[in-house]
């Protein structure tokens, strides 16, 4: 398909003018949406389904996915134009979930002026002598900014809790302190996104046997990962505790099953399409006549 043929049926599906198979998956923040009061237990969450796609082969799903990743290219750069609005995804799962192959599979296309990844790992001694916000605000997006957490300011009610690092008062009342926060955030004009990539046991066992067997993936491998796999259940009763808690009507959660990397990213996509969407944006207004304007040769 040319660039111009492409432009034609982004703008065709824009006004609902195709009837094509290969139309956008819809429903993705719907039906993975937690609403806000609800309990989640993830034993009800196939991490296997395709729900939103039927019986369509993942070779099928492709040209779906790139009009998403090219409506999402275009809507961050109204995003970027506008410079008015912010947005902040914030991406959590369990070890081999697939954050870093989400991210870059769904993200790829957009101007990296206008995006930015930042990634949490175990906390530095400096960041241990703050609040344990302290590292997270200094990164949340600026106008115009759309921002991607791996990981986030979750890991430390998550990890905390599961591995007992602090008493039960002090996990406790961070799941306060992060509704607080992240309610500043959307009143000061932040747009959150929250997904959490769901993964079946035995899934994670398969990715994680393909790394040993892979000496290109051995760097991807900490032993610490069999550590927090032999707690699964552990995680998995924090994490259904913790999302249902802080899913609120301002920052809600979606639990994307994950478990078929291409269902995952067209799911992602997806949502943030149509929450890209739902901003309303438009390029800023421009104070001159560009009939009055002429190129010097």
């Amino acid at each position: 398909m040319t660039g111009i043929a492409f432009a034609a049926f982004l703008l065709a599906i824009g006004r609902g003018g195709v009837d094509n198979p290969c139309m956008p998956v819809k429903g993705a923040r719907e039906r993975y949406l937690v609403r806000h009061g609800s309990k989640v237990i993830f034993e009800t969450i196939d991490a296997q389904e395709k729900a939103l796609f039927g019986d369509a082969s993942k070779e099928e799903q492709a040209p779906q996915f790139e009009v998403l990743r090219a409506e999402l290219q275009e809507l961050q750069k109204v995003l970027y134009a506008q410079n008015k609005q912010r947005v902040l995804v914030v991406l959590q799962a369990m070890d081999t979930g697939g954050k870093d192959g989400c991210i870059r599979n769904v993200f790829s296309r957009i101007d990296p002026q206008g995006i930015h990844v930042c990634s949490f790992k175990k906390p530095t001694e400096e960041e241990l002598g703050h609040d344990f916000l302290w590292r997270i605000h200094s990164k949340v997006p600026a106008n115009g900014q759309l921002v991607v957490f791996n990981r986030s300011h979750y890991e430390d009610i998550i990890a905390v809790r599961v591995k007992r690092i602090f008493a039960a008062e002090v996990w406790h009342r961070r799941y306060r302190h992060v509704i607080e926060f992240e309610r500043m955030l959307v009143e000061e004009g932040t747009t959150l996104v929250k997904i959490f990539l769901h993964i079946s046991k035995d899934e994670q066992k398969r990715r994680l046997e393909g790394r040993l067997a892979n000496p290109g993936k051995h760097w991807k491998v900490n032993p610490d990962d069999l550590k927090d796999r032999a707690l699964w259940g552990d995680f998995m009763s924090v994490y259904e505790d913790v999302i249902s808690h802080t899913s609120t009507l301002l920052a809600p959660w979606y639990v994307v099953p994950a478990n078929r990397k291409w269902y995952r990213d067209l799911c992602v996509a997806r949502i943030m399409v149509d929450t890209l969407k739902s901003l309303q944006m438009g390029f800023p207004p421009i104070t001159w006549d560009p009939s009055t304007i002429h190129v010097g040769d």
